[in-house]
């Protein structure tokens, strides 16, 4: 869908976003989604799950014709993080759960780790997200570039049943896109080509003993995955001989094998 926008627009869209200091590759893919989002229909249950929808993507349209790039991606950000449903729909004991773990609760990663991923996603690419909440993250990383599979993996089965219904709304193919309803403690770190994860857990407790099992899996792997993290605490449990970080701005920090 994303080959289908009105290229003079998209080029205009980037053009601001790189005049406000983009990446001149980054702002043609932000350009792309910020059309898309435009002229997408409302989404799912938009008047339950989104109530902000309407307004926030009105306002993206007003600045569309008129802001500056700064403004543009502000707005699109919103629109984002309200899609991605930050820190909703865990039920009580779900919230306990992660809790317990210092997990995050399915707070939105921002648009740095869809923008850069580029070099490291091919047709060819399994890619997983420890951590999906509603996937949205993952989702975007299929439209922008198409690949073999996501895997998804959420404790919240609710997350999940919205997250779905995303996927149609993006008009993304079911098949891309495998969910699983777990725990992040409980998954494999194997047989993936890219990596996402917003700090599932908290580095202590069984959080230590999952970074140092997920440490150990990705080394073990023939062909290790590139791994994007936000709030990053996996640094330490990486060796230095598999794998080197290739970007790091504090907020997330990209690891490729040696």
């Amino acid at each position: 869908m994303v080959d289908d926008f009105n290229t003079a627009a998209e080029l205009e869209l980037a053009r601001r976003l790189v005049a406000r200091g983009r990446d001149p590759g980054e702002a043609d893919r932000l350009a792309r989604l910020i059309l898309l989002f435009l002229v997408l229909p409302d989404p799912p249950d938009c008047a339950r799950l989104f109530p902000r929808f309407d307004k926030l993507r009105k306002r993206l349209e007003s600045i569309v014709v008129k802001g500056d790039g700064e403004e543009l991606e502000d707005a699109f950000l919103d629109l984002y993080a309200h899609v991605h449903m930050n820190e909703a729909p865990y039920t009580s004991d779900e919230r306990r759960r992660l809790n317990e773990a210092g997990g995050y609760w399915n707070h939105a990663g921002g648009l740095s780790p869809i923008l850069k991923a580029k070099p490291w996603i091919i047709p060819e690419t399994a890619s997983a997200d420890f951590g999906a909440g509603n996937g949205l993250q993952g989702l975007l990383l299929q439209v922008l570039y198409p690949h073999r599979k996501t895997v998804q993996i959420e404790i919240s089965d609710r997350a999940v049943e919205i997250g779905q219904q995303i996927c149609e709304w993006l008009r993304v193919p079911a098949d891309k896109i495998e969910w699983i309803v777990d725990d992040v403690l409980n998954v494999p770190a194997t047989g993936f080509d890219f990596i996402y994860l917003y700090r599932p857990v908290r580095p202590e407790g069984r959080g230590l003993d999952f970074y140092t099992r997920f440490a150990r899996e990705v080394e073990s792997e023939e062909k290790p995955p590139v791994i994007f993290s936000i709030a990053d605490c996996l640094k330490e449990f990486l060796s230095e001989e598999r794998y080197e970080v290739v970007f790091g701005d504090g907020h997330l920090t990209c690891f490729k094998p040696r």
